[in-house]
């Protein structure tokens, strides 16, 4: 039962992290993108594409925060005090992306909002790049002493590998975002960002080419899984064909089934991370025996079957309200006096 909960716990983390990833990365792809545009009306449309959702989108954040916390308190601890420089960074970086949206639309001043457009986009990006980074670091592997401290500093983090997985974070994320916008937006701007896609699309393909090849040549640990259980390449298959049919959607104008796609491979993305970091959660660059797992890092037996139906009534009302909303906002963007 044990191990049957901690499997559970595992699979419950890859599903809100890859609801996070989903939802809130096509906003900060919208944020990434948002100065290609070039006049206020078309700024304020890309703000009031994620209006209504965006902030909705980071409470995915939080729970995956909590889940951590409350299944696998020993990474809480070692990946919130050794990632502690990163989780600053990205939490001011939220916070000023928030204030630039609210704050943006509150004076006519050209000056004011072309300061708010930089520090919205900069800090989309910053965020995306910075989250990028610090998944690279935790399946590459990280100092973790026997005691399950990081025993490294800010310099281990910045290594080429987690780099180039930042931008290709941040690439990922521009396209699901410009897929979001062109589901959002009619007539010209409709027909502009929809310009945008296949470049998009391609700049991501390129960053995603050379991080698989990196990871197959400097990581080959982590493909170790889908060699020894050849069924599980099917994830592969499915993020491949998901990509490819992003183009196709476009062309044929089925914008939605586009965004689905570009949906389907973010999860597929990290079910691939998942698979092949399993049953790890945080490796040891000093000594493999000072991985955390699932099983020397998870609360106890009693903790983890209390939180599971706590999580079996709590996730349904966060899944609940997240369709609420995106149910209720949805169709074209209208630019109105009460719009940002």
């Amino acid at each position: 039962m044990s191990f049957d909960l901690n499997i559970i716990w595992f699979l419950i983390l890859g599903l809100v992290l890859s609801g996070y990833a989903i939802l809130d990365g096509f906003d900060l792809g919208v944020g990434a993108l948002h100065l290609f545009t070039k006049t206020d009306d078309e700024r304020r449309i890309m703000l009031n594409s994620i209006g209504p959702v965006w902030d909705g989108n980071e409470v995915w954040l939080v729970v995956s925060g909590g889940v951590m916390f409350a299944a696998f308190p020993d990474v809480y601890a070692t990946v919130f005090s050794g990632f502690y420089p990163i989780i600053m960074l990205i939490l001011v970086s939220l916070i000023f992306r928030a204030v630039a949206i609210e704050f943006r639309s509150k004076h006519p001043s050209t000056t004011w909002r072309k300061m708010w457009d930089i520090a919205f986009s900069l800090s989309s990006i910053f965020i995306a790049f910075l989250f990028g980074m610090s998944l690279a670091n935790v399946i590459i592997g990280v100092p973790i002493n026997v005691e399950k401290e990081y025993i490294g500093g800010i310099i281990n983090l910045l290594n080429p590998y987690s780099i180039l997985l930042g931008i290709t974070t941040v690439a990922l994320f521009m396209m699901h975002g410009s897929i979001y916008v062109v589901m959002k937006t009619e007539n010209e701007m409709h027909k502009k960002i929809r310009g945008w896609v296949n470049n998009s699309i391609i700049f991501f393909v390129i960053c995603y080419i050379t991080t698989t090849m990196a990871t197959l040549i400097y990581y080959p640990h982590l493909a170790l899984p889908f060699k020894n259980h050849p069924i599980l390449f099917f994830i592969a298959i499915l993020n491949m064909l998901a990509i490819a049919n992003i183009p196709r959607q476009i062309s044929k104008g089925e914008d939605f089934y586009a965004f689905l796609s570009s949906s389907i491979s973010i999860a597929a993305l990290m079910g691939i991370v998942g698979i092949g970091v399993f049953p790890n959660l945080v490796l040891s660059s000093v000594n493999s025996l000072y991985n955390l797992n699932i099983y020397n890092s998870a609360s106890s037996h009693k903790t983890l079957s209390i939180i599971l139906i706590v999580a079996c009534i709590g996730l349904p009302s966060v899944l609940s309200y997240t369709g609420a909303v995106y149910w209720i906002f949805r169709g074209k963007v209208k630019i109105d006096s009460r719009s940002y």
